[in-house]
């Protein structure tokens, strides 16, 4: 199968955007899906068209808040559209994100990963899927839910990994000819070392005037779960990229 058009669902996004930009550097090309470009994976609006003449689809996609039922509905929907348009439109097969632990996490927006894997692998379009650990930028994000000038993080285990890596992952899996033995385990990726989201948001709050506070015992869906390492990832996962403070050094 020669690659030479890839579709990016959810372009516009935290991974989407670099997901474009390492195929772009990389002389490919590159259909960037999403609102702003005027297609609807949900609503089906511009997808048809988007896709002719793809031969690869690389889902990015992603819901916007934690709700585990809204998320869920959200990836139930997209990807039974981008594998119907997809098997229209000739592609030959998805490559999907989702998140190191998805299969034993029991709530939230991780759980409803478990929906988002399902679809796709029950699609009639051929799947590859990469599980990644929780990206870098999600500390930001965390830091933005505070009261006052002081954000309560929870102090859980963690391999994050850049954004960029992850989708330098997902490029590779997307023009790789190459057919994965059916029964090996979903691969993984995550960044070189573990630590903890707490430690991770204090180098953050230091370098943007938030004070962090890290919590022990945090009221959030499996908690328990990842305290003993459950979305931590596996021994044949891909380590790579930088640290969190190389990656944050990095930084402009």
């Amino acid at each position: 199968m020669t690659i030479s058009k890839i579709a990016v669902a959810g372009a516009t996004g935290r991974l989407g955007r670099h997901a474009v930009d390492v195929l772009t550097e990389q002389r490919h090309s590159v259909v960037p899906i999403s609102r702003a470009t005027g297609v609807d994976i949900i609503n089906g609006d511009g997808l048809d068209d988007a896709l002719t003449g793809t031969d690869v689809i690389i889902d990015v996609a992603s819901w916007h808040a934690s709700d585990q039922e809204a998320a869920a509905e959200f990836f139930r929907t997209a990807t039974r559209n981008l594998h119907e348009a997809g098997r229209k439109a000739g592609a030959g097969r998805i490559v999907a994100v989702s998140i190191i632990g998805a299969d034993k996490a029991t709530a939230g927006f991780i759980a409803a990963q478990q929906v988002h894997e399902h679809e796709h692998l029950a699609g009639p379009l051929p799947v590859r899927l990469l599980r990644a650990a929780q990206f870098h930028e999600l500390v930001g994000q965390l830091l933005e839910w505070r009261q006052g000038d002081t954000a309560y993080v929870p102090d859980l285990p963690a391999q994050l990994v850049a954004a960029r890596t992850v989708a330098e992952a997902l490029a590779r899996m997307a023009t790789d000819t190459h057919t994965p033995d059916s029964g090996a385990p979903i691969p993984e990726i995550a960044g070189p070392r573990k630590e903890t989201m707490g430690a991770a948001a204090v180098l953050l709050g230091a370098r943007c005037g938030v004070n962090v506070v890290r919590v022990d015992n945090p009221d959030m869906p499996d908690a328990d779960l990842a305290a003993t390492g459950a979305f931590l990832p596996g021994p044949h996962a891909e380590l790579a990229g930088p640290t969190f403070q190389e990656w944050l050094e990095s930084q402009p």
